[in-house]
Parts: structure tokens; sequence; C-alpha cells
């Protein structure tokens, strides 16, 4: 007998599903890595606004006439 059908008669209804991460809580693996990178690409994304915020506030907007920089 193969590994892939002794793992499924073991497993009976449960196999080719995911496993959840831990029994009481209702989220798979796979979802948790699915949050895990749209949370890595928000985060990316958010430092790239904070940076083009901060380049127009620095420098864009000072060379434009439209504020003076304070120190």
């Amino acid at each position: 007998m193969g590994e892939a059908k002794r793992r499924k008669t073991t497993l009976g209804e449960q196999y080719g599903q995911d496993n959840r991460i831990l029994p009481w809580v209702p989220i798979t693996k796979s979802q948790a890595e699915l949050f895990v990178s749209l949370t890595t690409r928000g985060a990316w994304i958010g430092i790239g606004l904070m940076v083009v915020v901060w380049v127009t506030i620095r420098f864009i907007g000072p060379a434009f006439g439209w504020w003076e920089v304070v120190f």
C-alpha cells in the first residue's frame, strides 16, 4: 500500500482538507498564510505612501513655494 493510500485510510473524511492552526480556532493554515502575505503587502504600501508624503512635504512643497519648512 502506498503512503497516500495509507494516509487516506487513516484520515478518512479529513483527507485533503487544510489543517487548522489550533483545533478551536476556525482558521486554516492557508488562510493564515494569505493573511500574512496581504498584511505584508499592505505594510509596504503604507511605507511607500509615507515616503511620498514626506518627500512632498519636505522637498516638493517648498520648491513650488506652497509653504516653507521651519526648523
